[in-house]
């Protein structure tokens, strides 16, 4: 059995309080993934180095001898290590790259003394709807086939430059009520619960987008980047 993160679901919970927030602790427990320690036994440690920080954190694991829900974040000065991390592969189970710190660093409040570095790759998905009009479109909303043939939604793309706007507006064509996704509704973004207005296109257009790997339930966690037509593959190709 895989494990993967779900942070979708993270999120419904964290919106539950009293009665409904225990049952949705029983229904869904989740894992506390820790990463760093500022106080312990009321030492306060914020003006230790990250470095002094993350030893107190080990040794608090192991004394204590924590498992699950427990889990203690993965932490390395070794660069091929770090590079590890940023595999593809690691995007199906919700990781979508790492954190670089400073390991003589002290915890400040508020600021921000990090840098995020995503996992990115290019990949296929089938044109199956616009947002905006179809002959100005603004965005994509892209899918793949599931194992019964069906277009299911993975992505949503960034808006687009004029030129790509008007690229895909000559080669998109609106589609009617055969389309799989009409009169069906879908969420703006990732963990939002707005409502997205968009227009179905024929599904016979193949994009390459780049995409930061994390994927959740089969969608990707944030917009893709539109990149060109492949003109030399078919959707019928194109599966999740």
């Amino acid at each position: 059995m895989s494990c993967r993160l779900d942070f979708a679901a993270l999120q419904r919970r964290a919106r539950r309080r009293g009665a409904t927030a225990e049952r949705a602790a029983r229904a869904q427990p989740a894992y506390l993934v820790v990463f760093d320690l500022l106080e312990l036994s009321g030492t306060v440690l914020m003006q230790e180095p990250l470095r002094r920080r993350r030893g107190a954190l080990e040794n608090l694991f192991a004394t204590r001898r924590l498992t699950a829900p427990w889990a203690l974040c993965p932490q390395t000065e070794d660069r091929e290590a770090a590079g590890a991390w940023l595999d593809p592969a690691w995007g199906t189970a919700g990781i979508e790259g790492i954190m670089i710190k400073d390991p003589e660093s002290r915890y400040q409040p508020g600021v921000r003394g990090w840098s995020k570095l995503r996992a990115r790759t290019t990949t296929e998905a089938i044109v199956g709807a616009v947002t905006g009009t179809v002959r100005s479109p603004s965005s994509l909303l892209l899918g793949r086939l599931d194992a019964t043939g069906r277009l299911r939604l993975v992505a949503r793309s960034t808006p687009f430059s004029r030129p790509a706007a008007a690229e895909l507006g000559a080669a998109v064509r609106p589609a009617g009520a055969d389309h799989p996704w009409y009169g069906r509704e879908f969420s703006a973004g990732w963990g939002s619960t707005e409502r997205l207005t968009f227009q179905p296109v024929v599904p016979d257009l193949v994009a390459e987008v780049a995409a930061d790997t994390a994927v959740d339930l089969g969608r990707y966690r944030h917009p893709v980047r539109y990149l060109r037509l492949r003109g030399d593959m078919d959707p019928g190709d194109v599966h999740e």
